[in-house]
């Protein structure tokens, strides 16, 4: 621990930064704080973190626990520290643990004994499920994006290749005649369905579990229909122990995104076979291929293998939180 980090009396500047650091007054051991960290991982929320502190805060102004100048202080502090952070100017410290703790630090080094108070009636507990909620919200949003440009790609190709024969095969042998455009389509339903179950799981991310504190909620009178409107969430949690403490809505997203990835990798073989010289159906453009350091004839199609085995990663990531939950 570094001196300027001791008081004379021994205790520790870095625990007293922390909500729970009151009651101690031993070192926290270096090995435990690199160990316990989560900040090198969580510290991508931290847009997520910031604007449900600026909602919480805005609340707690709204009935009465804040006051206007107190609330206007710490919105701006959160202001600044993001603006520091999206420049690559901000400190990220290991020992405050994650990204709730370093942000709320800093915020109350830059504007004082006021920035402690924004933790009034939360808990980091509300707190980093909510900013799971949000960043997940964003994700999905951006992958709907995806699944429909990718849609959109195949709806016209099929349209322009509507009557190009090829063979449809069973067995990896030939069956009936089809067209490229009709197998184009077959991709374009699968994302249809990949499309829908996105938005459903929307439905039950977009469910906000902030003021559930701890797990038993507060005794402070909060708002909380008023903050998930602040958030855009469609509604506050119904219980605030299963809010705190559920993850299924992580779970099933990775599920989702599985078997998105599932479905483009069938994709992806089709094209590694079909551009094959055994089947030489289709030509991939050179910029996405690569060669052979030692065989010159070669086109590798390396960016269909390689989603391939990125579905692998995530399959594994779904086994490894349903383990985890």
């Amino acid at each position: 621990m570094p001196v300027d980090f001791v008081t004379a009396d021994g205790l520790n500047l870095m625990n007293e930064a922390k909500p729970w650091g009151g009651r101690f007054t031993e070192f926290t051991d270096a090995f435990v704080e690199g160990f316990t960290a989560s900040v090198n991982v969580d510290r991508r929320l931290y847009k997520h973190d910031i604007a449900g502190s600026i909602a919480h805060a805005t609340m707690l102004a709204r009935v009465g626990v804040l006051s206007g100048k107190e609330r206007d202080a710490i919105v701006g502090g959160l202001r600044e520290i993001e603006a520091e952070i999206e420049a690559g100017e901000f400190e990220w410290r290991v020992g405050l643990e994650d990204v709730h703790m370093n942000i709320e630090a800093h915020l109350t080094e830059r504007i004082g004994e006021t920035g402690k108070k924004l933790h009034t009636a939360r808990s980091r507990n509300d707190q980093v499920a909510t900013d799971l909620r949000l960043y997940l919200r964003e994700a999905i949003d951006g992958m709907c994006a995806e699944l429909r440009r990718l849609q959109a790609v195949l709806l016209d190709l099929a349209e322009r290749e509507a009557e190009t024969i090829m063979p449809g095969l069973t067995h990896l042998q030939t069956a009936q005649p089809v067209t490229f455009g009709h197998h184009m389509l077959a991709w374009f339903e699968m994302l249809q369905r990949d499309y829908a179950r996105v938005l459903d799981c929307r439905k039950r991310v977009n469910v906000m579990p902030l003021g559930s504190a701890a797990l038993a909620g507060t005794s402070y009178p909060i708002d909380r229909e008023y903050t998930a409107q602040l958030l855009g969430f469609d509604m506050p949690a119904g219980n605030s122990l299963d809010a705190v403490s559920d993850r299924d809505f992580v779970i099933e997203f990775v599920f989702v995104a599985a078997l998105i990835l599932t479905h483009l990798s069938r994709f992806s073989e089709e094209l590694v076979l079909w551009s094959s010289t055994q089947f030489d159906f289709i030509d991939l453009g050179d910029a996405y291929c690569t060669g052979s350091s030692i065989m010159p004839q070669k086109k590798n199609p390396d960016v269909p293998e390689l989603v391939r085995g990125k579905t692998g990663r995530v399959n594994g990531h779904l086994v490894a939180l349903l383990t985890l939950i």
